[in-house]
């Protein structure tokens, strides 16, 4: 009979060492679930209550704009530009390029800190803050 070699094992969570592109990669996918169920929640709610007519219109604004309902909008904000950059971050890879250490640490980043400048200015100028 023949022996059989055992096969090599994966290596666990435990052993790798966290680093910015093991976080980006895992937020991909959770901001990518946050977009479909939240925002897809939030895209709703919005077109019922325009099409239900004023009153309920102005239910769904005085929500969204309470202090939760802000919460909600910029978090989703925050997860549509993170889902973008990592997505742009993850099309550049499927090029062949950005696979070296280093360069994929920085690009993953960049990605974060992109995404909370561009929720930053696009509240900042929802909001009409004034520098």
């Amino acid at each position: 009979m023949a022996a059989t070699n055992p096969r090599p094992l994966s290596p666990h969570l435990s052993i790798w060492r966290w680093g910015p592109h093991m976080v980006v990669s895992i937020l991909h996918r959770a901001t990518g679930v946050a977009l479909t169920i939240g925002g897809l929640a939030v895209l709703t709610w919005w077109l019922m209550a325009l099409a239900k007519g004023a009153e309920t219109y102005a239910d769904f604004t005085k929500v969204a704009g309470s202090p939760i309902g802000l919460v909600v909008l910029i978090g989703l904000t925050w997860s549509f530009f993170q889902h973008l950059l990592s997505g742009i971050r993850h099309l550049v890879m499927d090029t062949g390029a950005a696979f070296e250490l280093g360069v994929n640490k920085t690009f993953a980043v960049l990605t974060i800190i992109g995404s909370v400048l561009l929720t930053a200015v696009v509240w900042f100028y929802i909001l009409g803050v004034r520098t």
